[in-house]
């Protein structure tokens, strides 16, 4: 068990003594929460419960705060003291810092893994954009973002499956094979006017011309319905591929691969026949509707047109019904923002087959904005469109570019500073923390140059200096940052956290010599710099970040 979940256990206990003897009304307890104070002179850890509870208890935060304090115990607690309006400081023993560490060297690599956890899977679904075009920089949001849960989920103990849906049906399936028939048919001298819907980016005309280069004109002898059914699964192919390489240069891969073609037809017209079967579909102008606003939509929603033709509705309605008929117990999605309005009819429908909405979240990712010299940067050199996830890694790099996503949470909007995500200086966080692990491994180098081995059991004691117990410290917090962060669905806490590490690590390497400082003391610091390695490349791992040897 963790010190801090130890310490909130022995608050909770001594409140409930307190009620016991009478000193304390019987009531509802708040939570209790733990937080490191500022200044090792105010404690280890420190709490407002007692001024929280005020209102429960009907007393005073100092009287509530006394009544605490004489009588909590634990032998991990040395002394309690009540600090301002009634806040609690807690102050360990000094065994306790060390014998946490021990624990922590000896769980080794397994360290800020949590235990299984015995729940149904969690699904996340993230970025499916069409495969007709390029991904661009608020797609890699929401790559970084969804590999990046999808890891911290699984760290916490959550088991997880990560899927892609590939909307490969309907109508921009068609105006991507319009759109490459017309510019092949421009690369092979044959007039064609372009589609008014088509898609206009050069890369439409670089799959043309591969297309040339593999086949070359043969399929102009074909009538126009084959030409464009070739064409389009051609194109189909080559996007995927691109696409899916794209991911994989940015640290993204997925377990499941999910055709919404596979949907057409039966899938989607089972869920009309569920829905039709319990009443919340009805016919209007020809169209078959959902009856959403039963469910708190705006406004009923249509699922099939008047041409028979399934809107896309019908296909989420369908895939998301598959979705909970596969057994997961939770789904998250992260969609872009302007679906923000599509959330309320996806849940209605699922209530209305019979699902629980409660079970589904959907995460909404706000716009990113990328400046360069301070201005903002707003159309792709390359492609004179929207700049893509390849050019933005060309650019700064996947380690930097994920880090920057993952800054901030995904419903704040992101300003993305292209100058100091490139920069290789402590003012680039990421930079900043990679250099805390290559400075570390530097010190593994010169520790084997020197001979100094980390041998059994180090006297871990003789980290006295507060840069050390800082470190020791807040290594400690690691897991529950872990477990926070996952239930939050917030790998933002996990980017804040390495940055803090490394932050403390740094004063520590800049005021604690480890070479030439004698065998015993030399050992244990060496301990101490292996901890905070490991944690340095796990929480940089579940960012999908590298963790360098050397910069």
């Amino acid at each position: 068990m963790e010190i801090k979940d130890m310490l909130a256990g022995a608050i909770e206990a001594a409140v409930k003594e307190a009620i016991a003897a009478g000193a304390l009304p019987a009531a509802e307890l708040p939570q209790v929460t733990l937080e490191v104070p500022p200044s090792k002179d105010l404690g280890d850890f420190a709490t407002n419960f007692a001024m929280q509870s005020a209102r429960v208890f009907h007393k005073s935060p100092r009287q509530i705060a006394e009544e605490i304090r004489s009588r909590i115990a634990g032998d991990f607690l040395d002394h309690a003291e009540i600090a301002g309006p009634g806040f609690l400081n807690f102050y360990l023993k000094g065994t306790v810092l060390y014998d946490a560490l021990r624990s922590i060297l000896a769980a080794g690599e397994s360290y800020g893994n949590l235990p299984a956890k015995d729940v149904p899977k969690t699904q996340v679904e993230y970025v499916s954009a069409n495969p007709t075009g390029l991904l661009h920089v608020g797609h890699g949001r929401g790559a970084a973002a969804g590999s990046a849960l999808v890891n911290l989920l699984r760290a916490a103990g959550y088991p997880v499956e990560s899927e892609y849906y590939i909307n490969d049906a309907g109508n921009q399936m068609d105006n991507l094979a319009r759109s490459v028939n017309a510019r092949y048919l421009e690369l092979l001298g044959t007039a064609c006017e372009f589609p008014e819907d088509g898609y206009h980016g050069a890369d439409i005309t670089e799959t043309a011309r591969r297309i040339i280069e593999k086949d070359g004109a043969k399929y102009l002898a074909l009538p126009e319905k084959e030409r464009l059914a070739v064409l389009k699964e051609l194109a189909y192919k080559e996007k995927l591929a691109v696409l899916k390489d794209d991911l994989a240069a940015f640290h993204v891969t997925y377990d499941k691969w999910f055709s919404e073609r596979t949907l057409h037809p039966d899938a989607i017209q089972e869920v009309i026949a569920i829905l039709r079967k319990n009443g919340t579909i009805y016919e209007k102008d020809g169209a078959l509707w959902l009856r959403s606003t039963d469910y708190g939509d705006d406004k009923d929603r249509v699922v099939i047109r008047d041409n028979g033709v399934p809107t896309y509705l019908a296909a989420d309605i369908a895939y998301h019904h598959n979705k909970y008929e596969r057994g997961f117990g939770t789904l998250i999605n992260i969609w872009g923002a302007d679906h923000h309005g599509y959330v309320c009819r996806v849940k209605a429908a699922m209530e209305a087959l019979g699902h629980d909405p409660k079970q589904l979240h959907v995460l909404l990712l706000q716009m990113v904005s990328l400046y360069r010299g301070g201005e903002l940067v707003k159309m792709s050199k390359r492609t004179g469109q929207s700049v893509t996830l390849e050019e933005l890694i060309e650019e700064v790099g996947t380690d930097a570019a994920r880090y920057f996503f993952l800054m901030r949470s995904l419903d704040s909007q992101l300003d993305f500073d292209l100058d100091l995500a490139k920069k290789k200086s402590n003012d680039n966080p990421v930079y900043y923390i990679q250099y805390a692990h290559a400075r570390i491994s530097s010190i593994f180098r010169q520790a084997k140059e020197t001979h100094l081995v980390l041998g059994a059991a180090p006297k871990l004691e003789l980290l006295t200096d507060e840069s050390e117990q800082a470190l020791i410290k807040k290594i400690m917090e690691y897991p529950e940052e872990v477990g926070r962060a996952a239930d939050d669905c917030a790998p933002q806490r996990i980017a804040r956290y390495s940055y803090d590490l490394a932050a403390l690590f740094h004063s520590f390497y800049n005021k604690c010599r480890i070479m030439g400082v004698g065998q015993p003391l030399a050992e244990a610091r060496l301990a101490l710099v292996t901890i905070t390695a490991h944690v340095i490349r796990h929480s940089l791992g579940i960012l999908g970040v590298s963790a360098p040897e050397q910069m």
